[in-house]
């Protein structure tokens, strides 16, 4: 194991301030196939990463070598990129505190758990789907991922942190086949093996395939609507991005000058936290405490997020919103757990004659984070007088921000995909391009 630690002491007086950053993450893959095991791939990262700060540049750079090798590298990367920087003096590193949040994310039970009932758990999801109804005719990308993630921060302010978890992940995807074919994928995470239902989840995704079998175009026209968890979540997470102090400084948010006014909804309230969701942790990619932040409430925008460096152009103390996407790039400002909250009502209503409902959008890399507008393929249900008729092949298209200000109610069904979260929505309006 590469020490950090010592990295540090053998940084300390080279520059103005500086920050190390210790990852290992090891992650094992099971994949089932014909009711076998089909392969089981492991993967390891062990490295640091550095930051520094001199005459108000910042330089990063990063090693996977170990012992003195590692120090050498980064002191002489940073050294040799500095001269080529720009000079910005609202570079800087958060100061320690001791507010950290206490979380149990690490599954230590899961880890010690047999390879062979591992294995087990794998098979047995493939063997669900298969017999879960004749019409399934193919069963692929059944898999189960285990992955132990460590990581320490030190910088020269004082933050020394540690923390470490565990990230389970199952995916499957079955193909239904009568008169046509269709196919449903659908993946769940916790932080723990034993909160993993593989019969539950097995039968869903199966019970989805089968139900869209026989889908048709629906009429182009402008619906009530819901969309579900997964569909809602899509959306939330094109819309993210607008909450971050970068969009503000970079002009890329319509929510600039908007905190304090009313941006959505009444019935939307959406919480920012460093603590729930994939990435959850006790300290964001700075070392700065994960904190739980309404962003919106009652439809109000309330706050932008912020990390060490944009809250200092801002004049505000960082939220917590720090964010690595692995150990080669540096920290930037950016989402860790985003959530629409859920209600105690469900959004289904019996009196409702007609009413689409959205499970799955297409393309949604397509949309424009900027402006809210979005053009998706949907796949569903129209549901009218009680009966339920899946449709595919048609556009959903509208801006994000209107949609939400069109909100009529929201479910008690919240689940988290990765780091976005949402109930069902239920929408008037939803503009629909079929037949």
């Amino acid at each position: 194991m590469i020490d950090y630690k010592k990295i540090a002491e053998g940084i300390k007086g080279s520059f103005d301030s500086f920050e190390v950053f210790f990852l290992k993450e090891k992650t094992k893959k099971y994949e089932s196939r014909d009711l076998d095991t089909y392969s089981i791939e492991l993967r390891e990262e062990e490295g640091v990463a550095l930051r520094v700060i001199k005459d108000n540049k910042m330089a990063f750079s990063y090693s996977y070598e170990k012992g003195d090798k590692a120090l050498e590298s980064l002191l002489d990367n940073a050294r040799q990129l500095l001269p080529f920087l720009d000079e910005d003096k609202d570079y800087a590193f958060p100061e320690p505190t001791h507010d950290y949040p206490i979380l149990d994310l690490y599954d230590s039970k899961g880890l010690i758990l047999s390879e062979s009932k591992k294995k087990d758990m794998v098979i047995s999801l493939e063997d669900i789907m298969k017999n879960y109804d004749k019409r399934i005719s193919v069963v692929r990308g059944c898999e189960l991922q285990e992955i132990e993630i460590e990581t320490g921060i030190i910088n020269s302010k004082g933050i020394s942190v540690e923390a470490k978890k565990t990230l389970y992940i199952i995916s499957g995807m079955c193909v239904a086949k009568d008169t046509d074919e269709v196919s449903w994928y659908d993946w769940q995470w916790s932080h723990f093996l034993n909160e993993m239902d593989i019969k539950g989840f097995g039968e869903g995704v199966a019970k989805k395939a089968v139900s869209f079998l026989g889908s048709t175009q629906i009429d182009t026209g402008i619906y009530k609507g819901i969309l579900k968890p997964r569909a809602a979540c899509d959306i939330l997470g094109i819309l993210s991005g607008s909450f971050l102090a970068e969009s503000l400084f970079k002009d890329k948010t319509r929510l600039k000058d908007r905190i304090g006014k009313r941006c959505f909804s009444n019935y939307i309230n959406i919480t920012e936290s460093g603590m729930v969701g994939i990435d959850a942790s006790a300290f964001d990619a700075e070392g700065t405490p994960g904190q739980e932040k309404r962003i919106v409430r009652d439809g109000v925008f309330e706050t932008f997020l912020y990390d060490t460096y944009y809250g200092k152009k801002y004049g505000r103390a960082s939220t917590g919103n720090s964010i690595r996407t692995g150990l080669k790039d540096p920290p930037r400002c950016g989402i860790r757990g985003i959530y629409i909250e859920k209600s105690d009502k469900g959004v289904v209503d019996d009196t409702m004659e007609e009413v689409v409902i959205i499970e799955e959008l297409i393309g949604t890399h397509t949309a424009n984070p900027i402006t809210g507008e979005f053009s998706l393929g949907a796949i569903g249900y129209l549901r009218k007088k009680g009966e339920y008729r899946p449709f595919k092949e048609v556009i959903f298209s509208g801006d994000i921000f209107e949609l939400l200000n069109n909100v009529l109610g929201v479910g008690s069904d919240l689940r988290f995909y990765g780091n976005c979260g949402s109930p069902s929505l239920l929408i008037e309006g939803i503009k629909i391009s079929g037949r």
